[in-house]
Formats: C-alpha cells, structure tokens, sequence
C-alpha cells in the first residue's frame, strides 16, 4: 500500500513537471532585417557609398529624361506648322533616344544590384551572426524576418520587435578596441523585449 501511494505521487510529480515544461513560454522575436541592416553604422555608411558611386548616372538619366521631353514638347507645339519630313526625322529621333535610355536605365539599374549586393554581402553575414548570439543569448526560442510581405506574419506586437535592439548590438560589435589599456567596463544587455 505505501508503495502504491509513492508510485501515485511519483506519477502526479512526474506528471505536473511534464504539464509545467510544456507550459513554459516561448520566447519569441522578429526583425525587419533590412532595416537593421541600413540602420547599423556600416550600412549607413554602404548606403552614403552606393549613393556617391550612382548620383552621378542618375542625373544622367534624369538629363536624358528631360531631353525627351524637351522634344516630345516641340512635337507637339510643331505638329501643324512642321513638314511631314520634319515630323518623321523628330519622332525618329524621340524613339532613339527613349531605347538608350531604356537600356541605360536598364544597365544602370543591374550594376546598382549587383554593387548593393556586394556592399552589403558581408554586413547581410555579419548581421546573421550579431542576431544568432543575440538571441542565444537573451533566451528567444524563435525569430522571424518580417522583412518582406512573403513573410507570412499578419500580426506581431511591437513588444517582441528587437531590430533596435540587434542594431545596437551590432553597432556595439562594430565599435573600435579601446586605445587603453585599461579593462573597458563592461557592456550592459540590451534591454528584453
């Protein structure tokens, strides 16, 4: 009898564990990765590069733009005065420019992606490691990219959003080594979420 009444309790013990290891919350996160990416110290720093590096062929294509319209504009104010040979010769010309700057634009749009990635190749892999330890280390059993609309997330409460949080971290990894060489004191955790 008394080891029937030691098993039970076992068993009740056993079994409010196992009710209590399920009930335990999981920890769960998201980051808008891009943005942590942009927002971080380096990224700002490949955005200003990207921007300095296309400027220049941007307001090439905006200068090509403008001579397009400049002349679709004498199109229309020329239609009844100008000669039929006239007419030809401008429309011709309004096509020839719109196809180079068609495959301007078009060129000057891949050479852009492919810089963008190239610039963000590593900060896109350091990020990935900063978020691995992050979340290591402040307990998240889970985190998700809400990046794009194909994310699949509808909903998610601002209070589980921890982008800020990995861009300080990031931007803390980041940091230059103390010149000292005194112990730096330590770094405080981020605040949870």
């Amino acid at each position: 009898m008394i080891l029937k009444t030691i098993l039970r309790g076992l068993m009740g013990l056993a079994l409010s564990a196992a009710m209590f290891a399920q009930a335990a919350p999981t920890k769960v996160g998201i980051i808008n990765v891009q943005v942590a990416i942009i927002s971080t110290r380096d990224g700002q720093v490949a955005v200003k590069e990207l921007q300095d590096r296309f400027n220049p062929k941007q307001k090439q294509l905006q200068d090509q733009q403008g001579e397009i319209q400049s002349l679709q504009q004498q199109l229309q104010r020329g239609a009844n005065t100008m000669s039929e040979e006239a007419l030809r010769k401008l429309r011709q010309d309004i096509d020839d420019k719109q196809r180079i700057l068609q495959r301007d634009s078009e060129d000057a749009q891949m050479d852009f992606e492919q810089q963008q990635q190239r610039v963000f190749a590593g900060i896109s892999e350091k990020m990935q490691s900063v978020i691995d330890k992050y979340a290591r280390e402040q307990g998240f059993m889970l985190i998700i990219d809400v990046s794009s609309q194909q994310s699949g997330v509808l909903y998610a409460s601002n209070n589980i959003d921890i982008t800020k949080d990995v861009i300080a971290a990031f931007d803390a990894d980041a940091s230059p080594a103390p010149a000292s060489t005194a112990t730096p004191a330590p770094t405080p955790a981020p605040a949870k979420p």
